[in-house]
């Protein structure tokens, strides 16, 4: 009996929707907010892609445009000094978001609902700031260079 003869098949499916789904969500959310929104719909639309046709062919399209948006942000110094400090300040301000507690004089409501999540919102940030560092490297190291390929070269 292999490994996935002994998952029973409807937990499987909602195993994958669930993590597939979820890993969609949270990178629409990431175009907007911090984080690597295009690549977390790529990894949501490949597992989504082992029980339907719609995400398999909607997985290559979306796996080229991140791959040429990471390809874009490093062809620079100034973008990748930009992406870089961008991702130190939301670092910084998951520090700050859980060091911080006193709410100002001209905050409105209680003082309870001054930076709400405390550090469980600083970490989120301070994990977002992380991960978005590695990424630039990962793009710098398999984007940068002459002898890389350029945004026009992925396909």
């Amino acid at each position: 009996m292999t490994r996935t003869e002994r998952i029973p098949a409807w937990l499987r499916r909602t195993g994958i929707e669930v993590a597939g789904w979820t890993l969609v969500v949270l990178g629409l959310a990431a175009l907007v907010l911090p984080g690597p929104g295009l690549l977390m719909i790529v990894a949501g639309l490949a597992v989504l892609s082992l029980r339907y046709a719609w995400a398999h062919r909607w997985l290559n399209p979306v796996r080229v445009r991140a791959f040429r948006a990471a390809a874009q942000g490093v062809q620079t110094w100034p973008r990748i000094a930009g992406t870089v400090c961008g991702a130190l300040a939301v670092t910084a301000a998951g520090v700050l978001w859980g060091i911080w507690r006193q709410a100002p004089k001209w905050w409105p409501l209680q003082d309870t609902w001054w930076l709400p999540g405390g550090w469980a919102t600083g970490i989120t940030m301070i994990v977002s700031g992380c991960l978005g560092l590695a990424l630039i490297g990962y793009s710098y190291v398999r984007f940068h260079g002459p002898d890389k390929p350029g945004p026009k070269d992925i396909h």
